[in-house]
Formats: structure tokens, C-alpha cells, sequence
């Protein structure tokens, strides 16, 4: 292929000009990372996480915020100034929402402080799109900050830069991808998002924990610098961290990272054709994540009255019930260098002298005694073994039986006896994992 002296000039132009613009574009996507590493560290240990998705929208059990994108005028007038004169969550108890995160095993909340409706469910003067202007009229953010620290839980914030209603007020179009929607080529809703991002980071003590969504990581590194600018102990997750959704890395990816999951298919609570988790697929859920060094943070969606709806606080009550149980397995417990062995999973002590194993063994009967042999550990001649919750010295109504566990490490790895003897529910089903403490392993 030949080239004319111009057409030459030409084509190094535009290669200068796609590197240049490939460069720019990376620099773009790049998140910026300030959080301090002993901070980050906290932060993994914390290990399980509630978030919460919840605005005004909730009235109609709709996805939350996206049904402006696209909305007729007709639509978005009403969305804007009638739904939310008749949001008024008249039930909503801050300190039980606190006390049922920690019950099961949960450190921290994050709470959605603004989705990208731009409803503000905190006291603001930025704006009248709010929960202080609705029949409720109270600052719902203030009582879940302030209850979480009761309870001892971390506090969390979601914020969103992607302001609907801004763009309805300002009168531009509602997208998720025409520039002008976005913060970066908007200075208005820049300035407007800050502003808020700043309140949030004054009014309510020091947070611990921000978590930053939205379309681009422009917006969000801007805020993110609000925040550490603020706060230089506050940990950025979403827009500084990796933080998959919906999805559990297959191998282990470098600390911290969180995964954020659905309890049901909608973020928001719906009622009416929605699919729940079992509190089993729950549970299994944070041992892989937590096996793989990261943290679960499971969302659950109160209802229009501020009540957790039966199906979502079952659950988490069983939750509550397989860590009270287990709870030991996840304070102060790193990752092994190898996650799993079929049906087990693995926690050890910082020291690494302890091993806890997550036994998923389906249709495990109470009573029954099962054995299974572990190539991830050895065994020492100090090593003891337990099952987390149990005495393992009495089977319930049999005298004669033996539920003490065993271990022996052998050439072909290290085996454990292991009976599931203790009665939780009436009718002695009782699914979910069991977890055996290893201690004094070898090298």
C-alpha cells in the first residue's frame, strides 16, 4: 500500500489523536483510590454487610428511579409532584432495622441515602424532592445512622450523582448515556451532587462507609474526593474498590472488594411477582465470597410503610439463627490459599494454626455421622476438633450414642468424623452448612 506525503500526515494524525483519546478514556474509567490501606483492612474484616434500597417509588413496588428514563410527561409529572404526597412509612423503626442486621451477623449498612430519582431520603437544602416534604416528614437517614452506631454496626452511605429530578427541573432529556445527563458535561449537576455529597459528610458524624453508584466514574471520583477530603478515614467501596454485582468472582481477586446482591430479583421491594433466596443460597453466598477474601453486602427492600415484609424477615431470621451458631468462624478468620474442596470451604485463623471448614452436605440427617477427608490442612498430634455450637458429647434422647467429632491426618489427607447432633428445629431438619473448628495444625 503506497502513501502520499499528505495522506501519511493524515494517518499519523489520527493515530496520535486515538492514542491520545484511548489514553484519556483510561485515565476516565481508572478508579482513584485514596482509602487508607488500614482502613480498607477494617473494612474487609467486617465481612458481611445490609444494604438497603428504598425511595418513594417503592408505593408502586416499580424498579426503583429507572421508570423516569424514557417517561412520557404525562408520567413524570406525577412521579414528581403527586407519588410523593402519599409516601408516608408510618411503621419504619430504625433501631429494629439495626438490631435485625446485627442479629445476623452483620457489621455494617448501607443505607440509600439519594437513588437516581434524585428523592433525597435525608434533611437537605438543596432541594424540596425529599422525605422532609413528604407526609412522613422526617429525617429517615438521621435514624439509621444513629441506630447503627447504637447497635455497634458501621454506618454506610449510597449516594447517586445520577439526578433525574435535576435534569426534569432543568429540562433536560432523562438518559443514562446522552452527555449532557452526565455530570461531567453538566457543571450545574456537578455543583448540585457535591453540595450534597458535602451535607451528608458533615451533618451525620463521621461515616464510615460510602458507597458511590452511578453511570460514570467521573462523578464519582469527584465525590469520592468530597468525601475523603472530609473524612480521610471514610472507605470509598463503589467508585474507588472492586465491586461486583450480581456475581461472585470465580478465584479470589486482591482485597477489599465487595459483592453487592439482591435478597430478591429487584433491588426495591416489590410485591408481586418476585423470586427470594432461601436463607441456604444466602449462606452460601458469604462463605464463597468471604472464602474468597471479599465482603457480601445483601440488600434487602422495606416496604411503603418502612416494614421488612414477611418473606425477607423469615429469611433473614434463619440467617440470624446459622450465625448465632457460627458467628466464631467469621470474627477475625482470613482466607486459605485454597478456597475450597468439593462440598467444603475454608476460613483459617490470622495465625493459620486454626482451620474452620464449611461442610455443605445435602440431606444430612440428625443423628447421622458422616466422614470426610481434607488435603488443604494437616493435622498435628495437639489438634482438636469441633463442631461450632455443639458440646459434642450428648445426642439428644440417646444414651448410648457418641456424637464427638474426630480427626487424624493420614497419607492420604486429613480425615474427620463429624455428626450433626444438634437439634435446631422441631422436626430435626436442618439443611444449612455445618462448620468444625480445627486447631493446632501443622505447618
Amino acid at each position: 500500500m503506497f502513501y502520499t506525503l499528505k495522506s501519511f500526515a493524515k494517518l499519523i494524525v489520527i493515530l496520535l489523536v486515538a492514542g491520545l483519546f484511548s489514553i484519556v478514556n483510561a485515565q476516565e474509567t481508572k478508579p482513584l483510590n485514596l482509602n487508607k490501606p488500614e482502613r480498607e483492612q477494617w473494612f474487609t474484616d467486617l465481612g458481611f454487610g445490609m444494604f438497603i434500597h428504598w425511595s418513594m417509588d417503592v408505593q408502586l413496588g416499580m424498579v426503583i428511579s429507572h421508570s423516569m428514563v424514557g417517561a412520557s410527561a404525562d408520567y413524570l409529572d406525577r412521579y414528581v409532584h403527586e407519588l410523593p404526597k402519599t409516601f408516608n412509612p408510618v411503621n419504619f423503626d430504625a433501631r429494629q432495622w439495626a438490631k435485625t442486621a446485627r442479629l445476623a451477623g452483620m457489621k455494617y449498612v448501607v443505607f440509600t441515602t439519594k437513588h437516581h430519582n434524585g428523592y433525597c431520603m435525608f434533611d437537605t437544602r438543596t432541594t424540596d424532592f425529599g422525605i422532609m416534604n413528604s407526609p412522613y416528614g422526617k429525617d429517615v437517614t438521621r435514624m439509621i445512622v444513629d441506630a447503627c452506631r447504637e447497635e455497634g454496626l458501621a454506618v454506610g452511605l449510597y449516594f447517586s450523582p445520577d439526578d433525574f429530578h435535576f435534569l426534569y427541573q432543568q429540562g433536560t432529556l432523562i438518559s443514562r448515556t446522552r452527555k449532557e445527563a452526565l455530570a461531567s458535561n453538566n457543571p450545574e449537576l456537578n455543583e448540585f451532587v457535591k453540595k450534597q455529597m458535602r451535607e451528608l459528610m458533615t451533618n451525620y458524624g463521621k461515616i464510615d462507609i460510602v458507597f458511590l453508584d452511578g453511570m460514570e466514574q467521573f462523578a464519582k471520583t469527584e465525590l469520592a474526593k468530597v468525601c475523603w477530603e472530609i473524612n480521610p478515614d471514610v472507605v470509598v467501596t463503589r467508585g474507588a474498590i472492586e465491586t461486583p454485582e450480581q456475581e461472585t468472582p470465580e478465584a479470589p481477586i486482591p482485597s477489599p472488594w465487595e459483592a453487592c446482591y439482591t435478597f430478591g430479583d429487584q433491588w426495591q421491594y416489590r410485591p408481586t411477582n418476585e423470586h427470594y433466596k432461601t436463607a441456604k443460597d444466602a449462606i452460601l453466598e458469604l462463605i464463597d465470597i468471604k472464602a474468597k477474601g471479599g465482603n457480601f453486602l445483601l440488600n434487602f427492600g422495606p416496604d411503603a410503610l418502612g416494614n421488612f415484609p414477611p418473606e425477607q424477615a423469615g429469611v433473614l431470621n434463619e440467617i440470624s439463627l446459622w450465625m448465632f451458631i457460627n458467628r466464631e468462624a467469621f470474627d477475625h478468620t482470613i482466607p486459605h490459599k485454597i478456597i475450597r474442596e468439593e462440598n467444603m470451604w475454608f476460613l483459617t485463623s490470622k495465625n493459620r494454626k486454626t482451620a474452620y471448614i464449611f461442610i455443605n452436605a445435602n440431606n444430612w440427617k440428625f443423628g447421622e455421622r458422616r466422614e470426610f477427608n481434607i488435603k488443604a490442612f494437616r493435622a498435628s498430634e495437639k489438634s482438636q476438633i469441633s463442631v461450632l455450637g455443639h458440646n459434642g458429647k450428648v445426642l439428644e434422647y440417646d444414651q448410648e450414642a457418641n456424637p464427638a467429632p474426630t480427626v487424624k491426618q493420614t497419607d492420604s489427607g486429613m480425615k474427620i468424623s463429624v455428626m450433626r447432633a444438634q437439634r435446631i428445629y422441631n422436626d430435626r431438619k436442618w439443611d444449612n452448612p455445618v462448620v468444625v473448628k480445627i486447631t493446632d495444625l501443622d505447618e
